[in-house]
Parts: C-alpha cells; structure tokens; sequence
C-alpha cells in the first residue's frame, strides 16, 4: 500500500507587505459540511473564469462517490473539480501532499488565465496550503509499530493524553479519536526528542509564502438547527441512494480495513460498522448524524480561528455579495474577459 502521508508538515506564511500586492487572486470557499459551498461554487463557474480544486479529504478516494457527497456527473460536466478521485481508497494522503498537488493545479489555472476556487471542509488542507512545509523525519517502521500496538492496547484517547504532556500544542490541533496524527507526532517526538510544533515552529523562519492573493470566503448557515437538519436529511439520502451497498462492495474487495484513513471517514466508519452487526440501521442513522455534526463543530472551530474570512449569509444573497467580493479583488481586471478553465 502507497502511503504519500508522512513527508512534511506545516509552517506559515511570510508577510506580503505593505506593497500593491500583484500575485494572482485565488479564492478560498470554506465551511462546514453540507454549508452549500458546491452549489454556489458552480454558480461561480457559470460567471467567472473560476476553475474548482476539491479541498475535501475524502472526495480525494475513487469509489467513494455517495458517502462524500461527491458531485454527480451533470455537475461535473459544468464544473470540473480538480483534485477528486486521485486515490485508490487503499492509499493514504497528507496535507503536504494536498499543498503540493493544489499548488500544481493553481499554477495551472492561472496559467490559462483562469481564478483558481479552492471548495472544501478539510480546514487542515487549507491551513497547509496557505502555510509552507516543514521537512520532517521519515516514517520508522519500529517505532510507528510500537506506537499503534499501544494506541490498540490503551486506546487512541489515552495516547492523545500522551501526546498532550510531550507536545501540547500540537495535541489541541488534533483530535483524540484521530489515530493516524496521533500516532505521527508521537512518532516524531519518538525520533527527535522533539516536540513536532517545535520543529514546524522553526521551520517558519523558512518562510513559505503563498505565491497568490487569496480571497476567502466562509458559506455557513447563521443557525447551527438548519445545518443540523440538513446534516440528518442528507445522510437518509445517502442511505436511501445506497451508501450502504457502496461501503459493501468496498469491503468486498477483501484489501480494505476499518483502520485505514478512507474507511474512518465520516459516513464510511459508521456503515462498516453496521455491516458487521455491531447495531442496526436506526443506530447507524443516530450514530451518523452525530458523527456529521461533530465534523460540523470542529470545522466551525477552525473556520473562527481563520482570518480575514467573509462570511456569506446563507441565503439568495450569498452568491452576490461573493460576487461583489471578487469585483472588488479583481479591482480594473474585467470579469468574465478571459478565456473559461475546465
């Protein structure tokens, strides 16, 4: 199994300045899962010059496709997204990865003339992109071993209290059931002595700066009821559309895990679940939802952590004040003038 997951991490970006700032405009639409972000996104495309780049941890896994609220094939048609179904669900994939590869596809953008239009929740891609890379150690096979036997044998939330103790800083920015980031900061502090917030600390001397003005634009609903029915409405329609069948069939394949990053997807972890009897359908729906909106919470948590952010009301107004944002971005540059980007 490929695994591109461990090559670097982050640091941050330089200051542009005080200077007229000439890079070329990327837009960044953020928000929680099930915000609205895919449909006003194409309705950007319909206006602008805008190219879509998936910023979304699991669309990335071919074969996922009713799990990750994938765009269908009409939508697809219109607005090419970038950046979805480059991994085969036995890989894995890390934000480096992620920064490395968007970074491609903008240059490529822009260099059609084209806006590149960064759309996704996984709020830790988007921090990687607009932060540079700090090198850090190789994976060791021995040392990651010893780690997972542990966080099996005590539980990946005991190793998170361990991960708090070493290197706090690093232990907020990651969740207690998340035993793939768990295991790799304690892996580095293993291997270094170090704390790894310590050493991306450092590594932010380097610099890093993001050859792009961004423009970052949050769509959200303003009340966290409507966003929480639309989060159960829309898992019954993933079961209802055979969400079900496809985590089966993924199963079926007899080389795919619970442990393995694609599967602990939200959704995806649920189903596997049911499928081996652990509890039925109406648990499954509970657990589901429950499992969505504790995305929803955590990603709200980064997004007000982000700055410089226009939070978009969640309404017919949306797409026209987003308008108005990149006229403003774009200040003497005519919209629509240049040539469209697929």
């Amino acid at each position: 199994m490929m695994d591109r997951s461990f090559r670097c991490m982050q640091s941050s970006d330089l200051d542009a300045g005080s200077a007229p700032d000439t890079r070329p405009l990327a837009i960044l639409l953020m928000g929680p899962t099930a915000g609205g972000k895919t449909a006003l996104a194409v309705e950007l495309v319909r206006r602008l010059p805008c190219a879509i780049i998936s910023v979304d941890s699991a669309m990335i896994y071919r074969g996922m496709d009713i799990g990750t609220a994938k765009p269908g094939p009409a939508v697809l048609a219109q607005a090419p997204h970038r950046l979805i179904d480059i991994l085969d669900p036995s890989e894995s994939y890390s934000t480096a990865c992620f920064r490395s590869d968007a970074l491609a596809a903008m240059a490529t953008i822009t260099a059609g003339g084209g806006i590149p239009l960064l759309v996704g929740g996984t709020m830790l891609y988007f921090r990687g992109l607009q932060q540079g890379l700090a090198p850090l150690p190789e994976a060791d096979p021995g040392v990651r071993e010893g780690l997972l036997d542990e966080g099996q044998r005590l539980g990946w939330p005991a190793m998170h209290a361990r991960l708090a103790m070493l290197d706090p800083v690093t232990a907020a920015l990651v969740h207690p059931n998340d035993p793939q980031r768990i295991q790799r900061a304690l892996e580095v502090h293993a291997i270094t002595g170090e704390p790894m917030s310590a050493l991306i600390r450092r590594a932010r001397a380097d610099g890093g700066a993001l050859p792009y003005r961004l423009l970052k634009l949050v769509r959200a609903p303003t009340d966290r009821q409507i966003l929480h029915e639309r989060i159960a409405q829309r898992l019954r329609g993933m079961l209802d559309a055979g969400l079900i069948e496809e985590v089966a069939a993924l199963r079926r394949r007899g080389d795919l895990t619970a442990d393995l990053p694609s599967m602990r997807c939200v959704g995806y972890r649920q189903v596997w679940q049911f499928i081996q009897g652990e509890y039925g359908r109406d648990e499954l729906l509970y657990r589901g939802t429950v499992a969505t909106r504790q995305l929803a919470k955590r990603q709200f948590t980064w997004l007000r952590a982000e700055t410089g952010c226009h939070w978009l009301a969640d309404d017919a107004a949306a797409l026209p004040r987003a308008l108005e944002l990149i006229a403003a971005e774009l200040g003497d540059e005519p919209m629509g003038s240049q040539p469209r980007i697929s």
